[in-house]
């Protein structure tokens, strides 16, 4: 199984053109939503990454 990187995961969500939800994220990888976490809480660390609603997830501008 490929490694789950935060580049990897902001290039799935850029790709969808719209929010996605982790899950949705986890099925186009073929991962694991637990798996994808750490991916996730690092984008939105470094600002990579905005909730425009609840459970919901897009690239930030």
């Amino acid at each position: 199984m490929a490694e789950i990187t935060p580049e990897l995961v902001l290039k799935t969500m850029q790709d969808a053109g719209k929010p996605v939800r982790p899950g949705d994220v986890a099925k186009v990888l073929g991962v694991e939503s637990k798996d994808l976490s750490k991916a996730i809480d690092a984008l939105k660390k470094e600002g990579k990454i905005i909730s425009p609603k609840r459970c919901y997830y897009s690239p930030a501008e």
